[in-house]
């Protein structure tokens, strides 16, 4: 059986294939994964750990000379993601009010897209990337969670900087940057390790997705979904590519995080007035987190054949002169 070449196929399969299989029985058998030991321990509580090993492994690539062109594009692409969240979300608010369009409300969309899904973002900058599109995620990791949400809606003086999360993702990156830089061979043995971690974490992080979630969340979740990947990512990818990038890591940032569903409850709790549209937009959100799961590796993969086919177009004249 040929079950890696099929896999492989599906753009971003290593990622999404075992992420939906995740899904899957999280929705239909969640006790299957609850036995205890080391089954637990991987498949379903192992999502942290394996990410934090995936980017020492991965920082171990990153060369002292790319770090602040990754910071640079971390920056771009999140204050990306935070202004075209912010400009959509007040439009719709403005021209429908509170209740939105078909359901769909400013709040969800400001919640959704303004953040971004690290795990998956790893994985596909790991697949598809290079060194200073994964030392970008030390940035993007800000904007997980609903600190930039709440700066949109006026709040900000309601919430924490997250400083220590920013310090949390660096840690294992420097810690890989510094063995790589030191040593050509740790360098070598360390980065072979990271795509082997992608399909572990992508599955443990879909045993934390209810696909249930995608039917209360109903049409307004699923073009939430869409609106994150396809517009938000349009101007993400517009953005990584302005600062010199290849747009691979704007792609792969068009995603909404799995937290993403607790934000408007943070909201509501900083502003009991928003407690009922609150508990109507965590559906939304939920959907938007499945929809970008499946469509961002889409996006990312498209990415970067366009870039393959842009640079075998280039050479073609080169070679025949």
């Amino acid at each position: 059986m040929n079950i890696k070449s099929s896999i492989e196929k599906i753009p971003g399969g290593m990622m999404v294939v075992p992420l939906v299989l995740g899904a899957l029985i999280n929705t239909f058998a969640p006790e299957a994964l609850q036995i205890g030991g080391f089954t637990t321990a991987l498949f379903k509580n192992g999502a942290a750990t394996l990410i934090g090993a995936f980017l020492l492994c991965m920082g171990a690539g990153i060369s002292v000379k790319a770090a602040p062109s990754a910071l640079l594009q971390g920056g771009t692409i999140t204050l990306s993601k935070l202004v075209v969240a912010i400009a959509l979300g007040l439009l719709v608010d403005y021209l429908f009010g509170a209740n939105g369009f078909l359901g769909l409300t400013g709040l969800a969309i400001i919640a959704a897209m303004s953040n971004s899904n690290g795990g998956l973002y790893a994985a596909l900058v790991g697949e598809f990337g290079n060194e200073r599109d994964v030392g970008a995620i030390s940035i993007l990791s800000l904007n997980d969670g609903p600190f930039f949400t709440m700066i949109a809606l006026g709040a900000a003086g309601m919430a924490n900087i997250p400083l220590m999360a920013m310090v949390a993702v660096l840690v294992p990156i420097i810690v890989g940057m510094i063995l790589g830089n030191l040593d050509p061979k740790m360098k070598e043995f360390l980065t072979k390790g990271g795509p082997l971690l992608i399909p572990f974490f992508a599955f443990a992080l879909g045993t934390g997705i209810n696909l249930e979630m995608l039917i209360q969340g109903g049409l307004a979740g699923v073009l939430l979904g869409i609106l994150t990947t396809f517009v938000g990512g349009w101007f993400n990818i517009r953005a990584d590519k302005l600062v010199g990038g290849s747009g691979i890591a704007g792609a792969a940032a068009s995603s909404t995080a799995g937290n993403a569903v607790a934000t408007p409850m943070a909201i509501a709790t900083a502003d009991p007035s928003l407690a009922v549209l609150a508990q109507a937009t965590a559906p939304l959100i939920a959907a938007s987190v499945i929809t970008t799961a499946i469509l961002t590796p889409f996006l990312t993969s498209w990415v970067a054949k366009s870039n393959a086919k842009k640079q075998a177009e280039q050479a073609m004249p080169e070679e025949s002169a």
